[in-house]
């Protein structure tokens, strides 16, 4: 069978949930030691001395990926300026829509967590399932090289990649809502972020007013709490500018 193949063998190495996993993301590993290691967060090696984290992994695959996703945007659209392509990658490459990727893999049920993670929802935190896919295709990097690691970005990103290329930047709501309140002759929006809770699980709550429009938005960072109250603003702004 051929490593990047939709079903990965059945391999008595691989708990259940693993080969559901690299099921899910179109890869089987030859080193099972690698695909344990991406998926160990650093608060596990806090409960299991000599245990290595994610980290490592993380930074490489930040860069895999960021190349892979690149390259593809690039090629995808001849006519795309510079700055369009920077963001059309922002848009792909970030805590946000990293985190929905691991959610539609599964991947926040595999993740070796600390007891504390698991009670706080760790399993769903939108920076750590981030940081987990990048690890994940880091591992895939060291594993069968880039070009495996490119099929699994496409994979799991393809669909986002198609839509972002079609809107470059149509995930960045905050320049969005600049740029409309500018055609329309308003001041830059105003945010005002406020957060509550305990400093491992903290949410934050933003309001912007922008011309005539306002919104709310709530996240586990404040920038991902101001672009959502960015998104309702602008929707709302948008419906007021077509009535």
């Amino acid at each position: 069978m051929q490593k990047l193949a939709g079903s990965p063998e059945p391999d008595s190495d691989y708990s259940a949930g693993d080969a559901a996993l690299m099921e899910r993301i179109g890869y089987r590993f030859d080193d099972g030691g690698l695909l344990e290691l991406a998926l160990t967060h650093r608060s596990w090696c806090a409960e299991h001395e000599g245990a290595r984290s994610n980290e490592r992994l993380e930074f490489l695959g930040d860069a895999v990926l960021g190349l892979s996703v690149a390259q593809r945007i690039y090629t995808q659209d001849h006519q795309c300026s510079e700055g369009d392509l920077t963001k059309t990658s922002a848009a792909l490459v970030n805590a946000a829509t990293l985190a929905d990727v691991a959610r539609s893999v599964g991947l926040g049920g595999q993740l070796r967590l600390s007891r504390g993670e698991l009670a706080t929802g760790g399993g769903d935190k939108p920076s750590l399932l981030a940081d987990a896919v990048e690890a994940v295709i880091g591992a895939v990097f060291l594993d069968g090289g880039f070009e495996a690691a490119q099929a699994v970005v496409s994979r799991m990103l393809g669909p986002r990649i198609e839509d972002a290329a079609r809107a470059p930047g149509h995930g960045d709501f905050k320049t969005r809502l600049q740029e409309l309140a500018a055609r329309l002759g308003s001041a830059p929006p105003v945010y005002d972020t406020t957060e509550s809770g305990p400093a491992h699980c903290k949410l934050f709550e933003a309001t912007v007013s922008a011309a005539a429009a306002t919104g709310i938005g709530r996240g586990s960072t404040k920038k991902d709490a101001e672009q959502r109250a960015a998104e309702v603003a602008y929707k709302a702004l948008v419906e007021q500018v077509r009535s």
